[in-house]
């Protein structure tokens, strides 16, 4: 991470900001291209295994089943590690879209 330092607190501390992108400017990352809609395609929902995550997915589920989308549930192991490289093919290899959610 990289961190920039853009104004101060109340205190006249320098506010350290953290930028998660690893150093990549904005400009360099290109949005995924959007499917038209979902009806039809199976979209698959990413819970990252922090608490109440599956709540909210629940939710996501039944909106996308109203739009016609097939779901499928996918689970890491644990929040704190970047998902499994086979979960990862998984997902990549049966869904058109997906949606990575966490909770708290």
């Amino acid at each position: 991470m990289t961190s920039t330092n853009t104004t101060s607190t109340e205190g006249g501390e320098p506010l350290v900001v953290l930028d998660p992108t690893a150093g990549k400017l904005a400009a360099d990352l290109q949005p995924a291209p959007r499917p038209a809609g979902l009806s039809g395609l199976t979209v698959g929902l990413l819970d990252i295994s922090k608490p109440r995550g599956n709540v909210f997915l629940d939710q996501v589920e039944s909106h996308l089943g109203r739009l016609g989308a097939k779901v499928v549930r996918y689970r890491k192991p644990t929040f704190t590690k970047p998902a499994p490289v086979d979960l990862r093919h998984e997902i990549a290899v049966n869904c058109d879209a997906v949606i990575e959610a966490l909770a708290d």
